[in-house]
């Protein structure tokens, strides 16, 4: 997106495209909670993004390449935004960020579910979630496993639990 950076460090690079308070929000929501709509972005999200900053996040990772845009067949006036390659290979840069938020800051059993069974998997989960990704945003072949429903039925297992105990 930008004809200039900083610096070539490979740090400062990422952080030049990921390194404010939404893009990894926006990128961590189609990933995981398989949000492709605008309005699934912008009302699925526990942590409330307005609607002028989704707008500027999803513009820029388009420009940046993580993510493509492409008009939705089945209603006109909407969008679908997937994930490229670029985006699907942050798989492990999230696993190692849930994992160390899970380690040092104050998480919730819900939030955090999917941060435990991708830190315990591993990076054959990781693999194995990449490929499911390639299905679901570029088209690719099914996978046999579906990493998606396993951390998608956690999630579910204990939110239920916890509205069954009250807690």
């Amino acid at each position: 997106m930008k004809d200039t950076r900083r610096s070539g460090c490979p740090i400062n690079l990422t952080l030049e495209i990921l390194g404010d308070r939404w893009s990894l929000i926006v990128l961590r929501d189609m990933m995981f909670g398989n949000r492709r709509h605008f309005r699934e972005l912008l009302t699925g999200s526990e942590e409330g993004i307005a609607s002028n900053i989704l707008a500027d996040r999803l513009r820029r990772l388009l420009a940046e390449g993580l993510i493509t845009r492409a008009d939705d067949p089945s209603h006109r006036q909407k969008a679908i935004y997937s994930l490229t390659e670029m985006g699907i290979a942050l798989v492990p840069v999230f696993a190692m960020m849930g994992a160390w938020g899970r380690r040092f800051l104050p998480v919730t059993e819900d939030l955090s579910i999917r941060a435990e069974l991708l830190e315990d998997g591993g990076p054959a989960m990781w693999e194995a979630f990449m490929e499911e990704l390639r299905a679901i945003h570029l088209g690719g072949p099914p996978p046999a496993r579906s990493v998606f429903g396993e951390l998608r039925a956690a999630y579910e297992a204990v939110v239920a639990r916890r509205a069954a105990t009250g807690a």
